[in-house]
């Protein structure tokens, strides 16, 4: 009996040197001093979004567009003790149909090898927060398609897919063309 008692608690215990999923996290907003944690973060996320050839952000363009006089975007921060472990990057549109603000998140990402141990979840958990706080009518971000983890996580979560919808983008030569014709009559 007393066997079978310690096979039962060696099931339910934690392995030595084992980090339980929600320990020593936090969540935090980004400062200026961030910057460079950020841009690694960013960094991060291109690599695995398979698109680092297109990375070409550095701290300087973070302090001034998220911290400088005009902020373009704000950031979280998620920490296991003292390690940066992820973070999000969001900011705020409007619409129209609601007549109330949306909170739009560009970037989450955390690391490969804290995924599944509540950094998202927090992250996300932070920004609903801070939406409801807000008066927003709602949470809005992209996924690649690939990326069929996330959609999971995120389908758990409750996210609806809008696969009607198509994101399109402007950029480079053609964003400057637009920019350069005149005005219609």
């Amino acid at each position: 009996m007393a066997a079978a008692g310690r096979r039962r608690d060696a099931r339910v215990r934690p392995k030595v040197g084992r980090v339980l999923p929600k320990v020593g996290l936090t969540v935090r907003r980004g400062t200026a001093r961030d910057a460079g944690v950020i841009c690694e973060l960013i960094r991060g996320l291109a690599r695995y979004e398979r698109l680092e050839h297109q990375c070409v952000v550095g701290p300087a363009a973070v302090r001034r567009h998220g911290f400088g006089r005009r902020r373009y975007f704000e950031t979280l921060i998620c920490r296991r003790g003292a390690h940066p472990v992820g973070f999000a990057l969001y900011f705020f549109t409007y619409s129209t149909f609601l007549g109330r603000p949306t909170l739009y998140l560009e970037d989450l990402f955390v690391l490969p090898e804290e995924r599944g141990r509540g950094a998202g979840r927090a992250l996300l958990g932070e920004l609903a927060r801070i939406a409801k706080r807000r008066g927003c009518g709602r949470m809005e971000w992209a996924v690649l398609d690939w990326n069929t983890p996330s959609i999971r996580f995120y389908q758990k979560l409750g996210a609806k897919l809008r696969r009607q919808w198509i994101l399109t983008r402007l950029t480079g030569a053609p964003l400057n063309r637009l920019g350069r014709r005149t005005r219609s009559r």
